[in-house]
């Protein structure tokens, strides 16, 4: 774990960066795969928490949520538009439909657990405010704090290829994303914001604003 803003930690896994978990103050953001669960623990232990968010309910973001969240006796908190899949444990439904994406759901996510609060534009997060970025999945949120220009993007844009692990700017894969178009309009209204710090659910963080801005003013 390392400190990449105030109170802003990002939760280190393996590889590193290749699926991110993030810690803002006592608020656990994302939790990875079904097998991150024993590293995220550790990194958590003796730690005092208040809440579990996701920014969507993709298995490899929810994967050790029901963990953490029994460990810690945490709610957890996602888009409106995704606690039903959540709670329901069918994180397939928020993919695209195929043979793969059925086995990527069964083999990385975690199971069902209660949605305590349903997160829409505007609410609160700690010291961040939620922005809905629906087209990855139709309630997938940011988090923006203005105080210091930090966004937590998850996953509308990548800073690292899922497969390859080259590091850069990407969309995210059309074969995981249920609506490419909606989902680029939404990496427009996040980069208008001006973020200064960019911290991404795949990749390394970004400190350089301008090219995240070049890179959406890049999109068809």
């Amino acid at each position: 774990m390392h400190e990449l803003a105030d109170d802003v930690f990002i939760l280190g896994g393996f590889p590193m960066y290749a699926i991110n978990a993030y810690l803002l103050g006592d608020i656990v953001v994302d939790a990875g795969v079904r097998w991150m669960r024993r590293g995220l623990l550790r990194q958590l232990r003796g730690r005092r928490l208040a809440a579990h968010v996701l920014t969507h309910a993709h298995p490899d973001h929810q994967g050790s949520s029901r963990a953490l969240c029994r460990a810690f006796g945490l709610p957890l908190c996602c888009g409106a538009r995704d606690a039903a899949a959540m709670e329901q444990g069918d994180t397939a439904a928020l993919l695209p439909r195929s043979f793969a994406n059925r086995l990527l759901a069964a083999g990385f996510g975690g199971g069902a657990y209660p949605v305590a609060r349903r997160l829409r534009a505007g609410d609160h997060v700690g010291s961040f405010t939620v922005v809905e970025t629906p087209g990855h999945t139709p309630g997938h949120i940011s988090l923006w704090r203005a105080a210091d220009r930090t966004l937590i993007l998850g996953d509308v844009l990548a800073n690292q290829h899922p497969l390859t692990q080259r590091v850069g700017l990407i969309e995210p894969l059309a074969r995981f994303t249920l609506d490419p178009a909606r989902n680029r309009q939404s990496a427009r209204a996040v980069a208008a914001l001006g973020p200064q710090l960019v911290c991404f659910g795949h990749g390394p963080p970004l400190r350089d604003g301008a090219a995240l801005r070049a890179f959406v003013a890049g999109l068809p």
